[in-house]
């Protein structure tokens, strides 16, 4: 039972792989802008940067550092990844309140994100 469960779990795993690396050559190989979900820029136009990259055999995407320092990516920070049709977008993760989902000046109370305003309305 036990070795059943194990090759499930595993062709479920290598199904997902590889429909992520389908996505991932669709978006590399047709590299098209037109059409992206302004939401997700903040209401801004993408440019493209001229930058190609290819996968590796462990299926990863390098970001180049010239974005990274750019849009100010560190080691270890947090991307979200949105996907809109067949494009990935990757955005840097800011934490937001649990409450209203903003972002700014956030006080993390047991591990939750909380904003001022919805802070000092949970102490009345």
């Amino acid at each position: 039972q036990s070795v059943v469960y194990l090759t499930l779990y595993n062709s479920a795993f290598i199904l997902t792989i590889i429909v992520i690396y389908g996505i991932l050559l669709r978006v590399i190989n047709k590299l098209t802008f037109e059409g992206i979900n302004r939401r997700f820029l903040g209401g801004r136009t993408m440019k493209s940067t001229g930058i190609v990259r290819k996968v590796d055999e462990l299926r990863r995407v390098v970001i180049p550092i010239e974005l990274r320092r750019t849009l100010d990516i560190a080691e270890k920070d947090s991307l979200e990844i949105y996907v809109d049709g067949e494009q990935i977008i990757l955005k840097k993760y800011a934490p937001a309140c649990l409450f209203c989902g903003q972002a700014k000046d956030i006080t993390v109370f047991k591990s939750k994100n909380i904003c001022p305003a919805c802070l000092e309305e949970l102490k009345n």
